[in-house]
């Protein structure tokens, strides 16, 4: 039965004002779905097969970045341990009864401060017994001058024998000797004297005290009483594979690099235990000649300043060196390359706009990207971002990529499942 018919037949009754109010809400749906269904097959007919005006689906939108070729520093990262520039024990040098500590201990301490206090009673009275033979000594000494002299004018008058006056010269030599015995009797009571106030040999920081107040020290051997540590400069001792050096002095050679500035580094640059850098750079001091038999490696060995004190003799870090340059690298961030047993690969936009995979020879990383030294031409699009979006060989619409841009673009489609969850079940109520 036809829309016309019903309505006719309906009409020809006598309905009521409810009945009459249902057939209105019947044709009004009878009519919406005929127009529903008109413009549906009208859309479809404009559409392509992929839905979207002009028959297909519109190229994906992918992050890239501009080969650009740049010198580049090849930053090695090694593990290292710190070491104190110079290192002292202080010892006790005479034999006594430890009386006083004159230092607080982890202070900083300076070149000649005392420390300790070694009863000096002993060295005092044998200071003062050497003295007194000093003094005998001179004495004699003076008599035995003033007969030399006497004797030389008897002897001319040969009013003594010959031998008489050598026999008074003799003694006036002998005197001379036993005064700078004497003499020399002095100097040494006077040097352990100086023993029994033990000082500090260089200036650094102090440890803990070894020994404590009324303790018996040196006797037998000098024992150790503390340790002073000069830990401003500081020095980190690191190793490096023979492989490395060798492949690193081909480069070299081959021009393949460029030697960095400075004798062996441009910088060294140390990596505390939290991943943070320490702020002052070093030098490089030396590289060994030998390579260790068990482990193969050769020692380097740095400076490093620490005027505030915060690297400590023992730490273990991390040690950045750069060693050469590259001259044409092209940085690339790091999920850009694609690095497997097979080789590294990274996805280039050609100028038709499709993506194809290119090799690559990747060197170190450097403060979070990897520096790529052969397979890429200047001017060249990397892709960075949207690999989940590629279908197929098809082409792609190459933007420029913002390190934000995937959280930011992931966080959108959230947002809106959020908002439009938000907005149905308002419309429920």
């Amino acid at each position: 039965m036809s829309v016309s018919q019903t309505a006719a037949s309906l009409a020809r009754a006598r309905p009521s004002f409810a009945s009459t109010t249902i057939l209105r809400s019947a044709c009004a749906a009878v009519v919406a779905a005929g127009l529903l269904a008109a413009c549906g097959n009208k859309d479809q007919a404009a559409a392509g097969p992929g839905g979207a005006p002009g028959g297909g689906m519109p190229p994906p939108e992918v992050g890239v970045v501009v080969a650009t070729p740049q010198a580049v520093g090849l930053v090695t990262e090694l593990p290292g341990r710190l070491e104190a520039s110079r290192v002292a024990q202080v010892r006790a040098r005479a034999a006594g009864i430890l009386q006083k500590r004159l230092f607080r201990e982890g202070s900083d301490v300076r070149a000649g401060q005392p420390l300790f206090q070694i009863d000096p009673a002993p060295y005092r009275a044998a200071a003062q017994s050497a003295q007194a033979t000093l003094a005998r000594a001179q004495a004699n000494l003076t008599q035995a001058s003033a007969q030399a002299e006497r004797y030389k004018p008897l002897l001319d008058a040969n009013a003594i024998s010959k031998q008489d006056y050598v026999n008074a010269v003799a003694a006036q030599k002998s005197a001379q000797a036993d005064v700078a015995a004497g003499q020399a009797a002095v100097q040494t009571a006077q040097i352990n004297l100086g023993y029994a106030n033990v000082t500090s040999p260089i200036s650094g920081r102090i440890g803990r005290a070894l020994v404590t107040e009324g303790a018996l020290v040196g006797q037998g051997e000098a024992t150790q009483l503390a340790t002073v540590q000069q830990i401003n400069p500081m020095y980190v001792n690191f190793t490096q594979s023979t492989t490395d050096v060798l492949k690193l002095r081909r480069a070299l050679a081959a021009g393949q690099l460029k030697r960095a500035a400075g004798t062996e580094a441009a910088s060294v640059r140390v990596v505390l235990d939290d991943g943070t850098e320490y702020a002052n750079a070093g030098r490089l001091l030396f590289s060994d000649l030998t390579v260790d038999p068990t482990s193969g490696q050769i020692t380097l060995r740095a400076e490093i300043p620490n005027n505030d004190g915060l690297l400590l003799p023992g730490m273990y870090v991390r040690v950045r060196l750069e060693q050469a340059q590259a001259e044409n690298a092209i940085t690339l961030p790091q999920q850009a390359v694609n690095r497997s047993s097979q080789g590294d690969t990274v996805m280039v936009v050609g100028a038709d706009g499709k993506v194809g995979p290119r090799p690559v020879k990747v060197g170190a990383a450097q403060g979070g990207q990897w520096v790529v030294l052969e397979g890429l031409k200047p001017g060249e699009q990397v892709m960075v971002d949207g690999f989940q979006k590629l279908r197929g060989p098809g082409p792609v619409k190459a933007v420029p990529w913002q390190p934000g841009a995937a959280a930011s673009a992931a966080s959108a489609p959230a947002a809106s499942a959020s908002a439009a969850s938000a907005s149905a079940s308002s419309a429920s109520r």
